[in-house]
């Protein structure tokens, strides 16, 4: 009983989020386009601020015994229009660069040569769904760390092969359940759920996922985001 509660209430509060984000911009679209443009940059600065003041970086996500997961058969996908991105796997590389000791380019054998971390967490969609897959992968902070970020640094930016990139809040990118993902249910990804490597955030909505990512920017500039330049909220926590 108690589990169905809580799952009925962390349902109930990812719908009245999405209905909330969504009756916003449905407010602002019937603005003038530059006074939509201005309601939409000062609605995100006063959003990310609160959120960001009232994040809490020791805060773990729920975790979900294997009991409870989605059935892989139901890993649902989900992006943009466009479909699955073509990558050569065999010479795929990841680039860092920005504010980091060592730039360059990465293999997928040397991100999956710092320690494993498999998490159950659920994956929460600005729509209105959730699932809660199996994860695998190497901390985004150890990552980093092995590059030498400048843990002064007040974002990072992420570019992807379809022509996605998604903005984050450096305490976002260092929560201890932040991943480089590259397996899921215990196999690799699959190129439509965004092999070789992609972001996986639980204290993020899932369009801060990105997929199928090629580089990572380290910087102070605050970046915008392919969502967030049409209205999402830019720090989509949850």
């Amino acid at each position: 009983m108690e589990s169905s509660e809580k799952k009925s209430s962390e349902e109930s509060l990812i719908g009245r989020r999405a209905f909330l984000q969504f009756a916003g911009l449905l407010a602002i679209s019937a603005c003038s386009e530059d006074k939509r443009d201005a309601l939409l940059n000062k609605g995100q600065e006063f959003n990310a601020w609160v959120q960001s003041k009232t994040f809490d970086p020791a805060r773990l996500a729920p975790t979900y015994p294997d009991s409870e997961l989605t059935p892989e058969s139901e890993f649902r996908v989900n992006g943009k229009e466009g479909g699955t991105p073509k990558i050569d796997l065999a010479n795929w590389r990841l680039e860092i660069r920005g504010m980091v000791k060592h730039p360059g380019f990465y293999t997928l054998d040397q991100v999956k040569s710092l320690d494993k971390k498999v998490e159950n967490v659920r994956h929460v969609c600005v729509e209105g769904w959730s699932i809660k897959p199996k994860w695998g992968g190497t901390r985004l902070s150890d990552f980093l760390d092995r590059v030498g970020v400048d843990r002064n640094a007040q974002y990072l930016f992420a570019e992807c092969a379809d022509g996605y990139y998604v903005p984050y809040d450096m305490p976002s990118v260092l929560h201890p359940q932040s991943l480089l993902c590259y397996e899921a249910y215990n196999k690799p990804l699959t190129a439509d759920h965004g092999a070789p490597l992609r972001i996986v955030m639980p204290v993020k909505l899932g369009y801060k996922s990105a997929k199928w990512i090629t580089r990572l920017t380290v910087t102070n500039k605050k970046p915008g985001g392919y969502w967030e330049d049409q209205g999402y909220d830019w720090f989509g926590g949850i």
